[in-house]
């Protein structure tokens, strides 16, 4: 006898192992796709769209259910021009004096700089909150819990329906992020978690030929 409400499970289709199969793998094919892309296109992306992928991103499962995360969508183009200043500026200091030279060489292959030029090319741009405290409910002030660990779950449902929809995305984490509070006006119990570049690719995009590495399934899995 369960001590708490209760309502019956739903969202789960019966089917059998040939579909389940067949539905991972083409949900597999779908993602395989995706890219990190540096060069964006400024066509519009439709305001319904990227809000169909927030509340997906909002369904992700968190600690004690209390959704800490924020998403502040930045589509002016006064907000993104500071934005890329702020990030270009921790982004030059990276490169020159914080990076150690290991991570530069890390680096390399992908051919990033300090050069943010799509944090203005790219006509959404959403901030990614972690909230130290809240609550499932409006107006709720209880401490969270994982919130790490909730808002990555929650950024990667983001990342896969902007995807699914055939939309490009980049992670952008300047460090430090205060500025990211401080243009979108959000409270000082919110941290930045990260900086989500959404848009159509660029005619001409590319990717760096060492991006399209993946470890093969033996190298990231395990049966035990």
């Amino acid at each position: 006898m369960r001590d708490h409400p209760c309502q019956p499970l739903t969202g789960y289709a019966t089917m059998d192992d040939a579909e389940r199969l067949a539905r991972a793998t083409a949900f597999r094919a779908l993602m395989a796709g995706r890219r990190t892309v540096r060069e964006f296109s400024d066509q519009p992306v439709p305001r319904a769209v990227v809000e169909q992928a927030i509340l997906t991103a909002g369904s992700a499962p968190s600690g004690a259910n209390h959704q800490p995360w924020f998403f502040s969508v930045v589509e002016s183009g006064p907000a993104r021009a500071r934005i890329r200043a702020a990030a270009e500026a921790e982004e030059r200091e990276f490169y020159a004096t914080k990076a150690p030279q290991e991570w530069l060489d890390a680096l390399a292959p992908l051919g990033t700089d300090p050069d943010k030029g799509f944090l203005e090319t790219a006509p959404v741009l959403i901030a990614v909150f972690g909230q130290k405290r809240g609550g499932p409910n409006p107006g709720d002030d209880r401490k969270n819990y994982y919130v790490a660990e909730s808002v990555g779950i929650a950024t990667g449902l983001l990342i896969a329906a902007l995807h699914s929809a055939g939309l490009a995305t980049l992670t952008h984490t300047p460090a430090p992020m205060t500025f990211l509070a401080d243009i979108c006006g959000r409270p000082s119990s919110e941290k930045p978690f990260l900086l989500l570049v959404a848009g159509h690719p660029a005619a001409d995009a590319t990717v760096p030929t060492a991006a399209l590495v993946k470890k093969p399934l033996d190298a990231i899995a395990a049966w035990i």
